[in-house]
Parts: C-alpha cells; sequence; structure tokens
C-alpha cells in the first residue's frame, strides 16, 4: 500500500493518485465524491461542516447545499455498510459529516498482495519501434493478444483493454499506472518488424518492489508470432505464480491456426474497429471478411466479425440491420464452435444478441464469458445492457457496476455509465442516476445525451431550475447520429414516453453513440 493511503474494510484510497480500491480492484467513483472521501478520511473522527466539503469538492464554486447531499449519498451507497452494518459517513444534523469508521493510517502496510488469491495484471500498449506508423496496429494487436491470453487464465485478474491502453506512453511512471490500475504486475514492451522479420521485447515489473522479475527478448519470422502469444502468457503466468500455472496451462490460451495472413488480417481489423467511425468500422468488417475467407477455422476472423455487425447496427451505420445482424448472429455462432472457451466469442455473441431481440440468448452468452473470465468487464457490461433492454433495471445495476469496478479508465465509459443511469432511474434511484451522470460528464462535459438525461433526472426530482439549466446546455450541444439505445425503447415504450416528458425537449433522439474508440461492441 503506498505510504499516503487510507485502508479500511475491503478499501484502500489512495487520494494522491485519487484512486479507491475494493478488493485491489478499482471503484468508479466521480471526482467530487473522491474530494469529499479525502476530506472526511484525513479529518479522521473529526466533524466535517458542509462549508469547509463544499470547499473541498466545489473549489471557487458556489453551490447549493443539495448538491452535496447529492454526492454523499452516492459515496455511502458505493462503500455499502461497514463492519457491524453501520455506515461510513455520518450526519452530524445542521453541522456536516463525520467519517464513523476506522482507517489504517498512512504509512501502515497490509498484507502482502502476494496473498490475494487473483494477481491484477496490466499489459501497457506496446511501443512501435519500426520507425513506421503503419506497423502501429501490429504493436497495439500483439498487445491486445497477450490481453486476452492471460484473461483465460482463470485466477488472474486482467485489466480490460481500453483501460491499459489509456496509459499509452506512461511507461517511465510505471508505479503510478499501477496505483491507478490497481495493480501489481505490469507488463511492458517493443516491437520492431522489418519486412517478415519481428523483433519483440517484453518485461514485466512488479511495481511493489520496482523489481523486473522477468523479461525476454524475441527475434523471429513473422510466421512464428503465434509461438510467441502462447509463450508470453504462460511465461507471464509462471513468473507471477507458477504454482498455478500447472492446474491451468493445459487448456491452453489461444486456439489458432498458423495463417499469417488471416491473422495479420484481423489485426488491422481491430486496429480499425477501435477508432469506432463509420468509414473505419465499414473497413473492419471488410478486413473480418476477408480473414473469415482466407481462414475459415480462425475463431477471431468470426467473433471480430460478429461484434464489427453489430457495431454498425447500433451506431446507426447500417444499410440494411437485419442482414447485419444475421450476418454477426452466424459469425458469433461460428467462433463459438470453434473455440468454446474463449470468452470474446461469447461476448460477440451476446452484443450481437442484444441488438437482435434476443434478450435471454444475450444473457445467457454474457454469463458463460463471465464464467470463462471473471474479470471480463466488457461481459459484465453487455450482462447489464442485455437485463435493461430486457426491463429489469434494478438486475441491471449490479453488472453495470461491476464493469466500471473491472475497468475504470475507459475512455469510453460515458456510453456505459449513460446506460447505468437509466438502470438506476427506471429502478426508482434518481439521486444515484444524478450522481452517475456527474461521473459521465467529468469524461465527456459535450456529449448531449447526458445532459438530456440530466434534464430529465432533475425534472422527476422536481428540481424545474436545474432541469431547465440542463435542456438549454442540451440545445446547445451537436444530436449524435443513431441511436444505440433503440432496443430499450421498442422493449419498454412506457420508459421512453415517461424519460421524454420529463426531458422536453423537442426532436429529442437519445443515442449512446461513443466518440472516437472502443464502446458497446
Amino acid at each position: 500500500m503506498p505510504p499516503h493511503a487510507h485502508a479500511f474494510g475491503p478499501f484502500v484510497f489512495d487520494p494522491e493518485s485519487a484512486t479507491l480500491l475494493r478488493d485491489g480492484v478499482p471503484v468508479a467513483v466521480g471526482q467530487r465524491g473522491l474530494a469529499l472521501l479525502a476530506a472526511l478520511l484525513a479529518a479522521g473522527q473529526r466533524v466535517v461542516g458542509k462549508a469547509e466539503l463544499m470547499d473541498a469538492a466545489w473549489p471557487g464554486l458556489a453551490v447549493e447545499e443539495s448538491n452535496l447531499s447529492v454526492q454523499i449519498a452516492a459515496l455511502r451507497k458505493i462503500l455499502g455498510p461497514a463492519p457491524g452494518g453501520g455506515a461510513w459517513i455520518t450526519t452530524v444534523s445542521r453541522v456536516g459529516y463525520r467519517w464513523a469508521g476506522t482507517a489504517q493510517a498512512p504509512g501502515v502496510q497490509r498484507d502482502d498482495p502476494r496473498g490475494a488469491p487473483r494477481p491484477g495484471i496490466a499489459v501497457l500498449p506496446f511501443a512501435n519501434m519500426s520507425g513506421d506508423p503503419d506497423q502501429d496496429y501490429l504493436a497495439d494487436g500483439i498487445s491486445e493478444d497477450i490481453i486476452t491470453a492471460l484473461s483465460q487464465f482463470r485466477w488472474f485478474r486482467v485489466i480490460a483493454r481500453n483501460s491499459s491502453f489509456a496509459f499509452r506512453g506512461r511507461a517511465s511512471d510505471l508505479p503510478a499506472v499501477a496505483r491507478a490500475l490497481g495493480v501489481r504486475y505490469l507488463l511492458d514492451g517493443s516491437l520492431r518488424r522489418s519486412a517478415q522479420r519481428v523483433r519483440l521485447s517484453a518485461h514485466l515489473v512488479d511495481v511493489e518492489d520496482g523489481a523486473q522479475i522477468w523479461a525476454r527478448r524475441y527475434d523471429l519470422e513473422m510466421a512464428d508470432v503465434f509461438a510467441v502469444q502462447d509463450d508470453l502468457a504462460e511465461s507471464l503466468a509462471g513468473a507471477i505464480e507458477p504454482e498455478l500455472l500447472w492446474s491451468e496451462a493445459t487448456q491452453g490460451p489461444f486456439r489458432h491456426t498458423g495463417n499469417i495472413t488471416a491473422w495479420d488480417l484481423v489485426r488491422r481489423g481491430m486496429w480499425c474497429f477501435h477508432k469506432v467511425t463509420e468509414p473505419t468500422h465499414r473497413q473492419a468488417r471488410a478486413l473480418f471478411r476477408q480473414a473469415c475467407v482466407s481462414d475459415p477455422y480462425l475463431p477471431e476472423a468470426h467473433l471480430w466479425l460478429g461484434r464489427a455487425c453489430a457495431g454498425l447496427v447500433a451506431y446507426g451505420w447500417s444499410d440494411n440491420p437485419d442482414a447485419d445482424r444475421q450476418e454477426g448472429l452466424e459469425a458469433s455462432l461460428r467462433a463459438i464452435s470453434l473455440d468454446d472457451r474463449n470468452p470474446y466469442a461469447h461476448y460477440a455473441l451476446a452484443i450481437v444478441c442484444a441488438f437482435s431481440a434476443r434478450l435471454e440468448q444475450a444473457e445467457r452468452a454474457a454469463a458463460r464469458a463471465i464464467e470463462l473470465s471473471p474479470s471480463f468487464a466488457l461481459g459484465h457490461r453487455v450482462l447489464g445492457m442485455a437485463r435493461l433492454f430486457g426491463g429489469d433495471a434494478g438486475a441491471a445495476i449490479a453488472p453495470l457496476e461491476q464493469g466500471f469496478r473491472l475497468c475504470p479508465h475507459d475512455p469510453q465509459n460515458v456510453v456505459w455509465l449513460q446506460l447505468l443511469a437509466l438502470a438506476q432511474f427506471f429502478a426508482g434511484h434518481s439521486e444515484a442516476a444524478l450522481a452517475t451522470t456527474d461521473r459521465a460528464i467529468a469524461i465527456r462535459p459535450d456529449w448531449r445525451p447526458t445532459s438530456e438525461l440530466r434534464a430529465g433526472i432533475f425534472s422527476a426530482l422536481d428540481r424545474p431550475d436545474e432541469a431547465g439549466a440542463c435542456r438549454v446546455e442540451a440545445c446547445r450541444l451537436p444530436i449524435p447520429p443513431g441511436d444505440a439505445l433503440q432496443p430499450l425503447w421498442t422493449h419498454n415504450p412506457d420508459w421512453k414516453a415517461a424519460l421524454e416528458s420529463h426531458v422536453g425537449i423537442a426532436d429529442r433522439r437519445a443515442s449512446t453513440r461513443p466518440p472516437e474508440s472502443d464502446a458497446a461492441t
């Protein structure tokens, strides 16, 4: 534990990096909630006045006291009950709030994380040292391969791709990156390609003591890259927890066929897919289709084709949604038939089914993905999405929140926060929904759907002035194309009518179309 951090119950709070961990997993908390938590913990058992807390969370701003109440309520919900059933934060009538729990003082060490049952590891995007930007896709592709391979060792907690890739270029400050991601182990490396040869270097660091516990360099032909994937994954696993490797390694982290052309087409497609624009999504689908033709037995080609088809439908970019849904369904089922133990294949099926009115099948596929890889953030998120689309808002909240705990640094969390806020709102937790939209605004303040939703929530809470301000703000912002929430409104027309009556904006289009990167597909 960092010397300036506070430990309480299953939590560790690091005020320097503004990070809250629960059992070693980062918890998604808004900026103001973290500021309030820091102020309360710093005060120990002292009562902190409302004015002092508001200065801590809203420095230099004049805000209503009700905003403080909302943030404290959201923080209590995130922390849950303290041991013994009490609250971590107590209210002192007409004065302020007090931290009621006990927190281990900064500088006191907790148990050695080596005793944790599921060690956490993050793979940073490898650096492209080729001097050729066209090879960036290859460096990112191999990094993502390693994440996929490690995720299939069930005893690892592997940080999701979008969270770890948010720290691109931060290899010089590994301790800070590890604290932010809530892991003990970090893997970084570099790649240099010349013609058909590749030099790949990788280093595994234990950030607790700064020791490099494993390093390897490969000089190989491109055709040998498959063997490197398996060797890296198993070597990393053995370096961290060798006694656990033997029980897991026999399953093998990858099923590949040796077709380097198809493998390279998939990596190029992934590079395009993660940019999330209409042209790059279409380009990605074309590359995945080529990969499927080049190698009909490559599971990755089919699962990525399924994801691309779902994305085109979700973002409103499809010329023929029915045909694209069918192609996505067939591709994802083909991927599962080729590799039933790949959580990404089941996720592909889940996201296709979520946009194909097959919500029960989407839930089953999501549950299977989570069973195969409990730390697979996308699996939890799509489970929440399927439940929300199916009308069970209350049951959608827990998996969506778990997705945030597992992947708190995804630049596209604004999309999933929108889904979580909707689930909370329709489940009757308007204050919590409002706090969730605060977190979404912190990520992207200019995204119109968040302002629209806030207008609806304020209206439902009978706060007309704040609702009106949000309507004005929403009307100032552009309407995103597409409507990724269409299945939600199709299956729950009463919800749509109720929300729109509160929002009160003409020509409203409730969209979760994300800003340029991986999101709901």
